[in-house]
């Protein structure tokens, strides 16, 4: 029998990322490969999820599935990967789907991306 002191804890479990995550600490500090690869397929997975969670409207699930991500990849300096950088505001950590919780427009040779939550937005330059 499973026992948890925190909802944290049973969204973690139901996604299978709580023992994972252990599984992170426990490998030695000399594999440091091993570490980043790990904590790279948990920020996909976290993405994806994050993805599934917004279409369903469970923006606050989502939002949470970002801010784990960011954590993973600051803990073990890993770093998220361009398609899913643009996919999360960069001032409220909210993730964006565009016309429902952001606004994704291009003008004069830049990506506008627009966050209805917090109400920033920030310009990615095209090549």
């Amino acid at each position: 029998m499973l026992i948890f002191k925190n909802k944290k804890n049973i969204i973690l479990f139901e996604l299978g990322i709580f023992f994972s995550l252990s599984f992170i600490l426990l490998v030695k500090k000399n594999n440091k490969k091993i570490r980043k690869k790990i904590a790279e397929e948990r920020i996909k997975k976290l993405f994806v999820l994050a993805y599934n969670k917004a279409l369903s409207y469970d923006f606050k699930l989502a939002d949470r599935y970002v801010k784990l991500a960011r954590k993973i990849s600051m803990k073990y300096l890993v770093k998220i990967p361009v398609k899913y950088k643009r996919l999360f505001c960069k001032h409220c950590y909210s993730y964006i789907l565009p016309d429902v919780t952001g606004r994704i427009r291009v003008k004069e040779g830049k990506i506008i991306i627009y966050c209805k939550k917090c109400k920033k937005f920030t310009r990615i330059p095209l090549k």
